[in-house]
């Protein structure tokens, strides 16, 4: 699918990239397969997105929740994410890339911990595109975590506004994402970016994500940009 040059592009893409483990299942594989695929075709969507000048990308990894999976699972997305960053980081300063992180990484382990901080460390300077990568990412945890902040500062709570409120969150100073897609035929924003997606134009596909390609995401772009965000107004913006 061909773009068109007058298309409105949104400055924030927010993807949930579900459905790799029934990618792996459809080919008789164990779930694992489908996850490392999923992450294999994350670093390919990354260089990709990276055409379209937009912004802002961020990608839903691994949630809060996620920890409540078979252990052989999680312990092997959490080495896919140790053996994926280097090579990550290597993509993301010959694009100009700078990877971030939305979450608590208090419970990763110690080494990813490290090499995540080195990853930040490495591309802090490159301003092309922000990729941030939501790795034990809970979008009320998120919530309660700005809380605690603004009544540690003893911020009155006159002064407290949904500005200021935003500026504890893990987003501060990038724009609310504009196009929220979700792969793998789920109807469900699980936690993702709560707060910051109240105003987000919705995408969902059936396509699972070691399936989702250039043309697909062209296709999410072309249906976002005949949305109407009128954000509670009466006026398109």
């Amino acid at each position: 699918m061909k773009l068109s040059k007058e298309i409105k592009l949104p400055r924030h893409v927010a993807i949930i990239m579900d459905g790799n483990g029934r990618w792996a299942k459809k080919r008789h594989k164990p779930r694992l397969f489908g996850h490392r695929q999923g992450a294999l075709h994350a670093r390919d969507f990354i260089e990709m997105f990276a055409q379209y000048k937009i912004p802002y990308l961020s990608l839903y990894a691994f949630s809060t929740e996620n920890w409540n999976r078979p252990i052989a699972e999680v312990q092997g997305i959490l080495k896919l994410l140790e053996d994926n960053l280097e090579e990550t980081v290597k993509i993301a300063n010959e694009k100009n890339i700078r990877i971030n992180h939305l979450g608590n990484p208090d419970r990763l382990p110690r080494n990813i911990q490290l090499k995540a901080k080195e990853a930040l460390e490495a591309t802090r300077n490159n301003t092309a595109l922000t990729v941030n990568i939501a790795f034990n990412y809970g979008g009320r945890s998120e919530i309660v975590a700005a809380a605690r902040k603004i009544m540690d500062e003893h911020i009155p709570s006159d002064d407290v506004d949904e500005n200021l409120f935003s500026r504890y969150l893990y987003t501060n100073g990038m724009p609310d994402p504009d196009l929220f897609i979700r792969t793998g035929d789920e109807m469900r924003l699980s936690n993702f970016l709560i707060w910051q997606a109240a105003y987000a134009e919705l995408y969902f596909t059936p396509i699972l994500w070691p399936d989702f390609g250039k043309h697909d995401f062209d296709k999410a772009l072309k249906i976002y940009s005949k949305r109407q965000r009128r954000f509670g107004g009466l006026e398109s913006l």
